[in-house]
């Protein structure tokens, strides 16, 4: 969350720990601060885990929790430290939950039921909205919502439950960065359409030079210092000498990898590495420049974490080791590498993908007009109803307001013809009042 809450979480669960959380947990937002370790206090091992931290899986807070509670059981956490990150996401981790102790498995079955009564309540809720717009209700994405437990069995935290929660927060994660490129396609051709149809308010002349505008403001852009490759000799040096005040000549990886593992658990985390490219983007991007976009610099951000990922991360635990960062260091790729091209050299999208996704934009559009013009319709059918039933209650109340005379007539029309003898002396006491009240 850009506070650096992510380090406390490392401080407090240990290496082997925060493996099987960067395995299951990416707080992709989060920006540590490169830190000098000669002026950082020792961890602090009883820590809460902040509870601001989110991998914004709509489960993050069962996630945290069995986490927490599982990582309380010596037995478990024993396996957990000698469990490589592959049989972690196999699900040999989960059997070990049958050696677990009584206390954490009741604690288990506790969370389990609440997350599914929160399910419960949550798909509740989607239904009756969706009742209520007159929309079909998709029950395969509903029932989606519980892919990471045993819903069969709402009542105790079995084995299968725990091999569901790691496979499906690792694949969920997994596909995280994917969804976040998808994003941010959608947001970078969702602005093209928006200023093309713009474009078309305008007259010729202003037309003119709001794309002499536009053609500035690339021109404007593109116009910054070279980028150094990520992750490359050249890359580092930099952050080496402008963030770490050192001489370049001095260069060292060993020393350098110790002053940015800024949580000292001996891996770069994701944050971690996104931290080492903030000198290369604000080469292209400043927040107070208008043809610098920040949604692009964080994408930018991405890729070039996602590039040292690959090339560094030769076990592909979304970690980087010490030994691995060393090793990377002694490539050819590190020491000569190629040229970086950023975004405006790499469109995120082609020209038929544009007319794909606006023909997509004139579909919804054109269905939300149905929608509407439905929606109308019904207005006015219950207008004219609501208007009838106002007549009606016009009518029944002038009824209800009729003058007592005119009562009393029609009950002494009424009364002069035969009648039997039950309520005989009601009849006669009603012809007295109504004939002392017309005299």
């Amino acid at each position: 969350n850009g506070n650096g809450d992510v380090l406390v979480l490392s401080q407090m669960w240990g290496p082997s720990h925060f493996c099987l959380i960067m395995c299951l947990w990416a707080c992709l937002d989060a920006l540590p601060v490169a830190v000098d370790k000669t002026k950082v206090s020792p961890p602090v091992e009883d820590v809460e885990p902040p509870e601001s931290v989110d991998t914004g899986l709509h489960y993050d807070r069962y996630l945290r929790e069995v986490i927490d509670f599982l990582e309380k059981d010596p037995h478990f956490r024993e396996k957990l430290h000698n469990t490589d990150m592959e049989d972690i996401k196999q699900g040999k981790l989960a059997k070990e939950l049958d050696f677990v102790s009584h206390h954490v498995r009741t604690k288990l079955d506790e969370l389990k039921r609440q997350e599914v009564n929160r399910l419960r309540t949550l798909i509740k809720v989607k239904q009756d909205m969706n009742g209520e717009k007159g929309m079909t209700v998709d029950h395969k994405a509903l029932l989606k919502q519980f892919e990471h437990l045993n819903h069969m069995n709402p009542y105790t935290f079995e084995v299968e439950d725990l091999d569901r929660l790691i496979k499906s927060a690792t694949n969920d994660l997994e596909n995280f960065d994917k969804e976040r490129h998808e994003d941010f396609k959608k947001y970078e051709m969702t602005k093209e359409h928006e200023r093309k149809e713009h474009l078309k308010t305008l007259d010729e002349e202003a037309r003119q030079k709001e794309e002499e505008h536009y053609e500035e403001m690339k021109k404007k852009h593109a116009d910054h210092p070279k980028i150094n490759h990520p992750g490359s000799q050249d890359q580092l040096k930099e952050v080496w000498e402008d963030a770490d005040g050192l001489d370049p000549n001095e260069f060292d990886p060993k020393t350098f990898f110790n002053l940015h593992d800024t949580n000292g658990d001996g891996y770069f985390d994701e944050q971690e590495l996104e931290a080492l490219f903030t000198k290369e983007l604000e080469k292209v991007y400043d927040p107070t420049h208008e043809e610098d976009d920040m949604m692009e610099m964080e994408e930018e951000r991405l890729r070039m974490r996602e590039h040292v990922m690959n090339e560094v991360d030769t076990n592909r635990d979304r970690l980087v080791s010490r030994d691995e960062f060393i090793t990377a260091t002694n490539r050819k790729e590190f020491l000569e590498p190629d040229g970086w091209e950023t975004l405006e050299q790499n469109p995120m999208y082609t020209e038929e993908e544009l007319r794909e996704f606006e023909q997509h934009l004139a579909l919804e559009e054109q269905d939300l007009n149905l929608r509407s013009n439905e929606l109308l319709k019904q207005r006015e059918e219950l207008e004219r109803q609501q208007e009838q039933l106002n007549a009606q209650k016009m009518e029944l109340q002038q009824v209800g307001e009729r003058p007592k005379t005119d009562v009393c007539q029609s009950h002494l029309q009424g009364a002069a013809k035969p009648y039997e003898p039950e309520g005989q002396n009601n009849r006669k006491e009603t012809s007295v009042a109504c004939t002392a009240q017309l005299n």
